[in-house]
C-alpha cells in the first residue's frame, strides 16, 4: 500500500491516535497524531491508551470521516499500513493491545454519528515490548506518513 498510499480525507474529519508509547511500537499512533497535530486541517487527537476518554468530543465535533491510527497486528511485514473501513473493520483478523477498546469505541461511534465514516490506518508493529525505542521499520514508516499528512 505505501507506494500508492491514497486516502480520501474531503469533509469535516477527525484524527484519533492511539497508542502505549512505552511499548516500543505500540505507541506509533500517538507519535504520529503528536506530530502532524496543528500541522494539518484536521481536529486532531492523541487518544493515547484511553481513545474512549474522546468519543464525547468526537460526536461533538459531528464529522464526516473518523480515522484512527493504531499500530495493528494484521499479518503484514513490520512497518506495513492498511486503511480498513467499512465491513473490512468487522472482517479482518486484527488486534493490537487496544483491541477491546477499540471494537467498543467504533461501535459507539457508529451508533451515535449514523452517517459517519470510520476508517483505521493500521500500521503493522515489529516491536511490542516495554521500551521507548520504534524499530526501524516503523521509524521509517513513521516519516513516511508524517510527510503524507503533512505534505499531501
Amino acid at each position: 500500500m505505501e507506494k500508492s498510499f491514497k486516502l480520501d480525507l474531503s469533509g469535516k474529519v477527525v484524527i484519533l491516535g492511539i497508542g502505549n508509547t512505552l511499548r516500543s511500537d505500540d505507541g506509533v499512533g500517538s507519535i504520529l497524531v503528536t506530530r502532524i497535530q496543528g500541522k494539518v486541517p484536521y481536529i486532531v487527537y492523541d487518544g493515547s491508551l484511553s481513545p474512549e476518554n474522546y468519543l464525547g468530543k468526537i460526536i461533538k465535533d459531528k464529522p464526516d470521516i473518523i480515522l484512527l491510527i493504531d499500530a495493528v497486528d494484521f499479518s503484514g511485514q513490520a512497518g506495513e499500513f492498511r486503511v480498513f473501513e467499512g465491513e473490512d473493520i468487522q472482517t479482518v483478523n486484527f488486534f493490537s493491545t487496544h483491541d477491546a477498546s477499540i471494537s467498543l469505541a467504533i461501535s459507539y461511534l457508529k451508533n451515535s454519528l449514523k452517517a459517519v465514516d470510520i476508517m483505521i490506518l493500521a500500521i503493522q508493529p515489529k516491536i511490542l515490548a516495554f521500551g521507548d525505542q520504534l524499530s526501524p521499520e516503523i521509524a521509517k514508516t513513521l516519516e513516511k506518513l508524517e510527510g503524507w499528512f503533512v505534505n499531501g
